[in-house]
């Protein structure tokens, strides 16, 4: 488990300190797949480097299965990093050697034996879906697969963290989707707690268990994605869930409207339609759509209720596990 407690860091910019990080706090479960999202300067980079002993934090202490790395120096603190797996966004590959030679790297340089290695680099490439191209040179690879052989490297050693630092960033969006599915299979087949910093909230929506939002160095929101996305006002409920854009003319056709969020299958499958028969109301839905959160469907809609219980209706629908917002007159629906 990672636990930052109170991180402040600041950097010197024309001899004055210009914070990078204000008193953030953040709990990442081992196991765990954490997504740390906020614009460019919100301070992702910096927590990341902090958290992979790369920077000191100048107040507050990060701490490694409780293990308070600011007493760390010299060969202790080697050996903790040796426990951490960092991929930048510039894959730090050696253009002389193949792409299995790539990830034996660190295996060698730990003295692995060869028949170990051999079949070390072999599951990583597995991994990583790269097996065919084990004899290949880093020239000769997409972005996409050169991130997805950075992945490989970084995991050789058997680190219990991965920091991936904007995985994404300058992979075409084809090639995105390889890269973060390499990421969930680390976590998912190797028990790797992997951290994922990004401005890029759709990374989030297909993978992260976990996420705190960070802006101008502070913590906005933090929590599991499923219940961040149920709450009011959410930065990540607005930046995963499909918008909403549903005219007066729309909704004055109807007695009632709401806004409800639907988490799972039988929820997005079935509540509306039970909740029309049950009640003999008519729900239409008149804005929203449907996404996935990992592998959960996951709907946001505005629907319309005409009948005598349509108030009715909306509270079942509410208790039955839909996040329902207060019901608005139809007549000043947005």
């Amino acid at each position: 488990m990672i636990t930052v407690e109170n991180v402040s860091k600041s950097f010197a910019t024309n001899g004055n300190p210009v914070p990078a990080l204000r008193d953030v706090s953040v709990d990442v479960q081992a196991g765990s797949l954490f997504g740390v999202v906020g614009p460019a300067g919100s301070g992702k980079s910096t927590l990341a480097r902090c958290i992979a002993l790369q920077e000191r934090p100048d107040r507050g202490v990060v701490r490694l299965d409780g293990l308070n790395t600011a007493a760390l120096d010299g060969r202790r603190l080697r050996e903790v990093r040796r426990q951490l797996g960092v991929v930048g966004t510039k894959p730090e590959l050696l253009a002389e050697r193949t792409v299995a030679g790539n990830i034996a790297t660190p295996l060698e340089q730990l003295g692995v034996d060869g028949p170990q290695r051999k079949s070390r680099v072999g599951s990583l490439l597995d991994l990583v879906g790269l097996t065919a191209r084990a004899a290949q040179k880093p020239g000769d690879l997409t972005a996409g697969q050169l991130r997805r052989v950075a992945v490989a490297k970084a995991l050789a050693a058997g680190p219990a963290v991965l920091l991936a630092d904007d995985p994404t960033s300058g992979i075409a969006p084809e090639e995105a989707g390889a890269v973060l599915a390499v990421l969930d299979r680390a976590r998912a087949e190797l028990g790797t707690t992997v951290l994922v910093t990004t401005p890029d909230a759709s990374v989030v929506r297909r993978v992260c268990d976990d996420v705190a939002v960070l802006d101008h160095g502070a913590v906005l929101e933090r929590g599991h994605v499923l219940d961040l996305i149920a709450e009011p006002g959410s930065w990540i409920a607005d930046a995963v869930l499909p918008a909403i854009e549903t005219s007066r003319a729309q909704a004055a056709k109807y007695d009632r409207s709401a806004d409800v969020i639907l988490i799972g299958f039988a929820s997005v499958g079935a509540l509306l339609p039970e909740a029309a028969g049950r009640f003999d109301v008519e729900v239409a839905t008149i804005g929203g759509g449907i996404t996935r959160i990992g592998d959960t469907p996951i709907a946001r809609f505005r629907i319309g209720l005409r009948g005598e219980r349509s108030d009715a209706a909306l509270g079942w629908i509410a208790d039955r596990g839909a996040h329902v917002a207060q019901p608005v007159r139809a007549a000043v629906a947005a």
